[in-house]
């Protein structure tokens, strides 16, 4: 049988693979010719100086810096509506406009103080830390130009200010909580120290630790400002029965408020029974020592006592 020639046959197309087509970048995708008016546009961008995209910066200004306000009566009018102001940076320099006032005219801040400090509270909630801070100077220069402020504003205005000082005063941000700390060392050194004390009295039992930490310290400023008949005012038993509370408090600062605030109480009952029986010098110690113990003997329990005994030894021993 003759075989057909395999020169007729066809030959099978082989499978090729396609080329692949380089990738381009994004950057090289979005090349735009230069002669263009976009590219023209785009290299005098190139060249042109970054615009700033910072905020305006907040200057802290010290008190001790603070001029005169040069027409403060049209000032004050205005101030509660300043301080009110949805922009941060007008807000910013309506509380220095207060601190002005404050310091240099506070005549013409004294009518208007209640409806200030609670524009100044609202302020502190600001979640802009240069508003919180600068606010929070605000109540130190009006605390140092009003001493009398429990009798000067409303009892509202000053709860809702000693409330959001002792939170700032708890916050992480150090910058923020240092300035609350030397708001409330100014409150506790101008303010008259009983009506105080009641306030601070509330937050000892404060779910937040760091708030009841901040309250015994103000209160053992408070106590170390107090004559025997003040204490006795608001109550000796009651103020023992505080400090005793706060020796067991878990945080370290609470229980050493408390110990100062223990020896405050001791430093003026002795004073006072030292001046009661002055007829002989180891009299008086004797009866002072004896009029202590049985007050803490009543006012705590046997522990209690025991602890506040404690940390009297050890402050006569130093």
């Amino acid at each position: 049988m003759a075989l057909r020639a395999l020169d007729n046959t066809l030959p099978m197309a082989s499978a090729e693979r396609p080329k692949k087509l380089p990738k381009l970048s994004a950057a090289a995708a979005a090349v735009v010719p230069a002669a263009s008016p976009e590219g023209k546009r785009k290299k005098n961008d190139e060249n042109s100086a970054p615009k700033a995209t910072t905020e305006q910066a907040v200057e802290y200004v010290r008190s001790e810096d603070l001029q005169p306000v040069p027409h403060p009566k049209a000032k004050a009018a205005g101030l509660v509506a300043e301080l009110d102001s949805k922009d941060w940076i007008r807000a910013c320099d309506a509380l220095n406009d207060a601190r002005r006032l404050a310091i240099h005219h506070p005549s013409l801040l004294n009518p208007i103080l209640g409806k200030v400090m609670l524009a100044i509270v609202k302020t502190m909630k600001s979640p802009r830390s240069a508003v919180c801070k600068t606010s929070i100077m605000a109540c130190t220069d009006v605390f140092d130009s009003f001493g009398n402020l429990l009798s000067s504003a409303s009892d509202d205005a000053f709860d809702k200010l000693l409330l959001q000082l002792l939170l700032k005063a708890s916050q992480d941000k150090r910058f923020v909580a240092e300035e609350a700390e030397k708001a409330m060392r100014a409150m506790a050194a101008s303010m008259p120290p009983l009506p105080l004390l009641r306030k601070l009295k509330a937050y000892v039992h404060h779910a937040n630790l760091r708030v009841r930490a901040k309250a015994a310290v103000a209160m053992s400023q408070c106590a170390s400002r107090m004559d025997v008949a003040t204490m006795k005012e608001f109550g000796m038993s009651a103020m023992l029965q505080v400090a005793a509370e706060l020796l067991s408090d878990r945080l370290p600062e609470a229980r050493e408020a408390a110990r100062g605030m223990v020896n405050s109480m001791h430093a003026a009952f002795s004073k006072e029974a030292a001046a009661a029986a002055r007829e002989e010098e180891e009299g008086a110690a004797a009866a002072a020592a004896a009029s202590w113990e049985s007050l803490c003997a009543l006012s705590l329990p046997p522990i209690s006592a025991q602890s506040v005994a404690k940390i009297v030894s050890q402050s006569q021993s130093q």
